[in-house]
């Protein structure tokens, strides 16, 4: 039995070893693709233990998770006014068909990206040459990235790559590009300022004016209401003057000869020069003789 002991292990340690080469484990993030004497014979797809035939079989491994393609540099694209932007840009993507994108571009993940990377630059030059520097900048970002993702998706399906996704990260005008933009943006804001200033003062004067009007046809309104108001108390006064001069003329005579020598001696330095048989002192020559 001792004796057997060094074939037993040969024989388990050649085991292990056939083992290794006749099975592999495929992750769950991967594809495998079985060659056979340099042909394709089996892809798989699925996570696990998987037999192949040593020495004429051979295994390669594939991604299968959501890759990243991001521009190094900004990209120089012109836009329908033919005015040059840059762009810096991002691409996710995934092998969806392994097959097809092994003998497409051999495997090899490099070539996949060139191609990638000159579709989508070709859906980015067409998108942003439809368009102007504002629908670029802000207006139409959103339906731009959509279209060159459509566009890259429907091109990378040849090759067995599948877009997920097309961002653009950023849109800049070129330095010698935003100056005279920003040069033109100052002038446009500067004539809506002054044309709003221009209404505003417009708008000002108009209610000024019409405050001023509102103004004279309060006065004139008041006034006129004044003067009526005046009239009627000088009628209904002038009535009552004339109800009590109707009662007793001579009452009336004498108390407006009272008013008048008040008025006249209000001072004692008051100097009246008048014939002594003057109306003036009618009641006063009356009282001296009625006293006697």
């Amino acid at each position: 039995m001792q004796r057997n002991l060094p074939f037993i292990g040969a024989l388990v340690f050649g085991l292990a070893v056939f083992a290794s080469m006749t099975l592999f484990t495929v992750d769950q993030r991967q594809y495998a693709i079985i060659f056979q004497l340099g042909e394709i014979k089996e892809v798989v797809k699925e996570p696990g233990l998987t037999f192949k035939w040593p020495l004429i079989q051979n295994v390669r491994l594939f991604d299968k998770r959501i890759l990243t393609l991001d521009s190094p540099e900004p990209e120089r694209f012109l836009t329908a006014e033919k005015k040059p932007v840059l762009v810096d840009s991002f691409v996710k993507w995934r092998i969806d068909d392994v097959h097809k994108y092994y003998i497409s571009v051999g495997g090899d993940e490099m070539v996949a990206k060139t191609r990638l990377s000159q579709t989508v630059n070709a859906g980015l030059r067409e998108e942003f040459g439809k368009r102007t520097v504002h629908d670029v900048v802000s207006g139409e970002r959103d339906k731009i990235m959509d279209e060159v993702q459509r566009k890259a998706d429907a091109d990378m399906r040849a090759i067995g790559v599948e877009i997920i996704d097309v961002r653009l990260k950023r849109v800049d005008l070129p330095p010698e590009v935003s100056e005279s933009v920003y040069r033109r943006m100052e002038t446009e804001r500067k004539r809506v300022a002054n044309e709003l200033r221009s209404q505003g003062a417009a708008e000002a004067e108009k209610i000024k004016a019409d405050a001023d009007r509102q103004r004279e046809v309060i006065v004139a309104e008041a006034y006129r209401d004044a003067q009526k108001i005046k009239g009627e108390g000088d009628a209904k006064a002038a009535a009552i003057y004339a109800g009590a001069f109707g009662q007793n003329p001579e009452f009336y005579a004498f108390y407006r000869s009272l008013e008048a020598y008040r008025q006249s001696f209000k001072n004692k330095s008051d100097v009246l020069v008048v014939e002594p048989n003057s109306d003036f002192f009618k009641y006063l020559k009356s009282a001296g003789r009625s006293g006697k």
